[in-house]
């Protein structure tokens, strides 16, 4: 026994005119799977988005040591020294993630991340 066409059992199933039924049936088959049908295996590209996830790991963590740092400045739990070494951290930190974004032509909102809730990261 023949297996129904899918536009077929779709068709039989509304109760009004389908109009362009199987164009949405050709859209909703193409969307079915959110993964591509091929992997781009290009090293170049594959070393690009994986120093792009490094670095918006270190930039979404620099982010976070900096907030904590400003609440121990603010809270006076830090001493002059501490909060000077503290500012050439950050200052070394920046300069060696902006060295390292131009090595691998990244620019600040390829390191964005969208936190849901929170906002994104920049």
């Amino acid at each position: 026994m023949p297996v129904p066409d899918a536009s077929l059992q779709v068709r039989e199933k509304l109760l009004s005119d389908p109009g362009d039924l199987e164009s949405f049936i050709s859209e909703l088959e193409q969307a079915k799977s959110p993964l591509p049908r091929q992997i781009n295996a290009d090293p170049e590209g594959v070393e690009k988005g994986l120093a792009q996830l490094v670095l918006t790991l270190i930039e979404f963590l620099r982010q976070l040591l900096e907030r904590q740092a400003l609440r121990r400045v603010e809270g006076g739990s830090l001493t002059d020294d501490e909060i000077e070494r503290l500012g050439q951290t950050f200052l070394k930190l920046q300069e060696r993630m902006d060295e390292l974004k131009e090595v691998f032509g990244l620019e600040d909102q390829d390191l964005n991340l969208n936190l849901g809730p929170l906002g994104d990261l920049m």
